[in-house]
């Protein structure tokens, strides 16, 4: 048997995260696996991940080539595959998806919350973060400060950003203002690049630093509001789809 996802049979039970390589081979040798309906004993044994009929203790395990997951990034939580010291998004996840070269698709800051996508596939999220693609990423984000038409226009004219991260001109962006109440305000900012601390530095430029961020959206992908923070569920396929779409234009 061969093929790009052939592979031994203890592997892939370890990679679905059903146990450790060691407990999943004593699974084998007792009898709780069937590959294709027939009882195997052969924890070396080459099956086909994603057309075998996998089951341990009767249970059918779902093995997908490629996982996309979509997760509201909780605060405090470095988008991250690992960290020695520090929480990462991939501690939240099962070891299945570490295991399938799952990685964050661009990242949100640490004291950032939202919309984040983790996926295996490696070309869709570089795409989805290459300033060529011009993919559209939308912020909720209160501010001290107030904010006027003057610095919707600021937003939309491109502003230039001198600060003690560095110099930079920001593309034409949108904001919106949700509310004010004289000393603190609610908008919506809509950035198509990524640079660093960028919504944080523009909205400081004009005199309204962040105090609360959450990432809304990217492209036409909205975040799942029934998703709490540090929450996440996999992508359906009509959302992969969207994102392929957005990503490719």
């Amino acid at each position: 048997m061969s093929g790009k996802n052939t592979m031994r049979l203890d592997k892939l039970l370890t990679m679905l995260g059903e146990g450790t390589r060691a407990q999943v081979k004593e699974f084998v040798r007792a009898g709780r696996v069937t590959v294709d309906g027939m009882p195997v004993r052969d924890s070396g044994m080459q099956v086909d991940a994603e057309n075998a009929r996998v089951c341990l203790n009767g249970r059918v395990l779902e093995y997908k080539a490629v996982r996309h997951v979509m997760m509201n990034k909780p605060q405090g939580t470095l988008t991250a595959a690992r960290d020695k010291k520090q929480r990462t998004v991939m501690d939240l996840l099962p070891p299945l998806y570490a295991a399938m070269d799952c990685m964050p698709a661009g990242r949100l800051d640490k004291d950032t919350e939202g919309l984040l996508i983790i996926t295996s596939d490696g070309q869709l999220a570089h795409r989805i973060i290459s300033p060529k693609k011009d993919v559209t990423k939308v912020y909720f984000a209160r501010v001290d400060g107030t904010l006027d038409e003057s610095d919707i226009a600021a937003f939309a004219a491109g502003l230039h950003i001198k600060d003690s991260d560095g110099e930079f001109d920001a593309k034409p962006a949108g904001l919106e203002i949700v509310s004010t109440d004289g000393s603190s305000s609610e908008v919506r900012v809509r950035v198509s690049e990524g640079k660093y601390h960028q919504v944080k530095r523009m909205l400081a430029s004009r005199g309204a630093p962040v105090v609360y961020l959450k990432r809304e959206s990217i492209g036409a992908l909205n975040l799942d509001p029934a998703l709490a923070p540090g929450q996440w569920r996999e992508m359906t396929q009509e959302e992969v789809a969207l994102l392929q779409q957005e990503a490719a234009e």
